[in-house]
């Protein structure tokens, strides 16, 4: 027996007016990225994490990550825009961390009420890192002299090419340790007392895997998005909510290489740009 027109209105309208859950994922490393490679930033979210708010009836916005971390300040702000926005529309957040949820990414998923992940995610890497290298020595055996100028004193602090200072030194694990502070703090302030191991374990670092985060506290369970969503919502509609992608990201597949997020999270490798500019949460 056929529809007729009548039945296919009402059914968009019954559809229409289904509550919903909106769905934005978050994927890469949180930053500027290279040529080709957008990195996470609070611009380029902006507009996907309004929409997803401004979902119509929407009962819960779900944040789906996937990222090794990466640029402190932009961690912070994609963060607080998340909880701006939800206690603006009363919607609650809860976040999924996929692969890897790891520093920055793990800061961005505090922003939400309840934080689930699977049993092989990796969860944590609550540090702060900034890598380089010293090259002095390489041009003085090659006989090629480093002429730089500044107009201060500290302008060209951990040069690469110039020899370690120790006051470079102890002024940069300074500011890896206001930057630690901070990310600690915030880490309190959203898991509060479900947190559940000492602090010098969980700020140490290092990463847990699934069930391991669930013990320590910094994950409230292990799930996947369709199965909780349909436990909790089980009559609302799942609404996966994307940015449009640049067109070299279109052209070249805007792919996210899961072996660079694993040696990243894992290694903790990253390259220090500007020294404290260069700084990552990892």
């Amino acid at each position: 027996m056929t529809r007729g027109p009548w039945n296919k209105v009402a059914e968009r309208v019954a559809r229409s007016r289904a509550d919903r859950v909106a769905v934005v994922r978050l994927d890469g490393p949180i930053g500027t990225g290279g040529p080709g490679r957008s990195g996470l930033t609070a611009d380029n979210v902006e507009s996907v994490l309004k929409r997803a708010f401004d979902t119509e009836h929407v009962k819960a916005v779900v944040v789906v990550i996937n990222s090794p971390g990466g640029s402190p300040a932009q961690s912070e702000y994609i963060a607080e825009r998340i909880r701006q926005l939800s206690a603006e529309k009363g919607v609650p957040v809860i976040a999924f961390c996929e692969d890897v949820a790891a520093s920055g990414g793990y800061w961005i998923a505090c922003a939400a009420d309840e934080i689930f992940a699977a049993h092989t995610s990796m969860i944590g890497s609550i540090g702060v890192v900034s890598s380089g290298f010293g090259l002095s020595d390489v041009l003085t055996r090659f006989g090629v002299q480093r002429r730089l100028y500044t107009t201060g004193d500290n302008k060209a602090r951990l040069d690469t090419f110039s020899p370690e200072r120790p006051e470079d030194v102890e002024w940069l694990r300074a500011l890896q340790a206001q930057l630690h502070q901070a990310f600690t703090a915030w880490v309190r302030q959203r898991r509060g007392k479900r947190l559940s191991a000492p602090e010098a374990e969980l700020f140490s670092g290092d990463i847990w895997v699934g069930s391991r985060a669930v013990e320590v506290g910094l994950v409230d369970g292990i799930g996947v998005m369709r199965s909780v969503i349909a436990e909790r919502y089980p009559d609302a509609e799942i609404t996966v909510v994307e940015a449009p992608k640049p067109l070299l990201a279109r052209l070249v597949g805007g792919q996210v290489s899961m072996n660079r997020l694993m040696e990243s999270a894992v290694a903790g490798t990253v390259t220090a740009v500007d020294r404290a500019a260069g700084m990552r949460l990892r």
